[in-house]
């Protein structure tokens, strides 16, 4: 066999050899590159802050390719819109967060802006997370039905105290809007920070009765903390038939890169007014305090992204959704409709009136439902995640009402066909 033969069979078998290679690859710039570079680079005499730079960019262009070609295969593999949505929505928070801590590691004066829109994508991700879980369950049973004949999930340490949510509709909307109401503060906290620090009032790190950021660390704690509770109660109430598709990886992605990453910037902002930093570092003055505490909070994003892009390529693979006999749509369309945000609109506008509502009940001391549909007796399903996403017929029972699935106004751009009294059709992106 002549050596053009050889590259051609070599060419046509790439999947065999191109997995392996890229770890090749990935593991001498880890081992090799990266150590080398921070050897040379100190002994030219480059500031520290440089070097982090530096390195954290090597660490950011390894992780984006990874999510991205993830992000492509789920869009190439489109079986799922209403779950997909939301997976290619949480897969780019690794672009996002890496992208935003590099140029913050470069342009500290950019930090507000980038900061902001990096905050407000991060209460995107758990919204989105949610509702990929509801609608994971919505499309599989009738969640109400279900809800209601399971024993009750008492409230966790420090919350034992309060009395046990009713199991059903009430549960699921107290899940939903108290992991929604992080969206919205989060909006609110973010845009008051950002005019606080237009207006001189805001530094990030200052804590002084005189400084906006000492509330408003105190109220995205409290709203974050109720958001984790909400989820984790959740979790706990509907592990069995959320065990098919694997939620204790998603779920502790999300918590590593949201959650871990706010507790990480708060246990860096205190180690830096130890003693033993000032030494360490030369720090002389507060305003080296926040410097460095910045520094290195961003320089460990860039580094643990390319962390989360790896975890993230499993705990969300699109290999689930694969399916040969899916006759998939258009991918650049696809990619449209993932950035229609009109569910969200549509899902805080239900926020807003079930929060009042909810106030009106107390104060004039009237019973109620939350909002829903009526129920409809539906049926579980056993499987793996593959077979319970591929296989729509796979399982059992009457047409799901789809109560908790969120809506939006392009949702005329997927088909759904179903039949009177038969099982659901596959759902097509056109």
């Amino acid at each position: 066999m002549c050596c053009g033969e050889r590259c051609q069979v070599m060419c046509s078998h790439w999947r065999l050899w191109i997995k392996p290679l890229v770890f090749i690859l990935y593991g001498g710039i880890i081992l090799g590159i990266v150590p080398y570079l921070i050897y040379t680079l100190i002994l030219n005499g480059i500031k520290g802050y440089k070097i982090a730079w530096l390195i954290g960019g090597i660490f950011v262009l390894m992780a984006i390719p990874i999510t991205l070609w993830e992000i492509v295969q789920h869009l190439i593999n489109y079986t799922k819109p209403k779950l997909q949505k939301h997976i290619i929505r949480i897969l780019w928070m690794v672009p996002v967060y890496a992208l935003n801590a590099w140029l913050v590691l470069g342009n500290p004066t950019w930090a507000p802006y980038l900061d902001a829109a990096r905050e407000c994508y991060e209460a995107y991700v758990i919204y989105n997370f949610m509702m990929f879980l509801l609608n994971f369950l919505d499309d599989e049973m009738d969640l109400d039905a279900t809800m209601e004949t399971k024993p009750t999930t008492h409230h966790f340490f420090p919350l034992c105290c309060l009395k046990p949510w009713r199991m059903g509709r009430e549960f699921i909307h107290r899940c939903k809007h108290g992991i929604l109401q992080y969206t919205v503060f989060h909006l609110m906290t973010t845009f008051i920070a950002f005019v606080c620090g237009q207006a001189g009032v805001y530094e990030e790190g200052k804590l002084s009765p005189t400084n906006a950021f000492v509330y408003l660390f105190v109220v995205n704690n409290f709203s974050q903390f109720v958001a984790m509770y909400c989820l984790v109660l959740f979790y706990k109430a509907m592990k069995t038939e959320l065990d098919p598709m694997s939620p204790l990886a998603k779920f502790l992605c999300i918590k590593a890169v949201v959650f871990f990453s706010f507790f990480q910037g708060v246990a860096i902002m205190f180690l830096t007014k130890a003693d033993f930093m000032h030494e360490l570092f030369g720090i002389t003055n507060e305003a080296g305090e926040r410097k460095l505490s910045s520094v290195l909070q961003n320089f460990l994003i860039c580094i643990e992204m390319f962390i989360a892009a790896v975890v993230h390529h499993y705990a969300f693979s699109y290999k689930p959704y694969v399916d040969e006999e899916y006759e998939t749509g258009n991918c650049c369309h696809t990619f449209l409709l993932i950035w229609d945000i009109s569910d969200v609109r549509s899902d805080i506008r239900e926020h807003v009136y079930v929060v009042s509502e909810g106030m009106k009940r107390r104060l004039t001391s009237r019973g109620g439902g939350w909002p829903g549909g009526a129920s409809a007796v539906g049926g579980t399903s056993s499987g793996d995640e593959n077979t319970r996403l591929i296989a729509p017929h796979a399982h059992s029972g009457t047409r799901a009402s789809h109560r908790y699935m969120s809506t939006s106004e392009s949702d005329h751009d997927i088909v759904i066909e179903q039949g009177e009294g038969t099982e659901p059709e596959d759902i097509k992106a056109i």
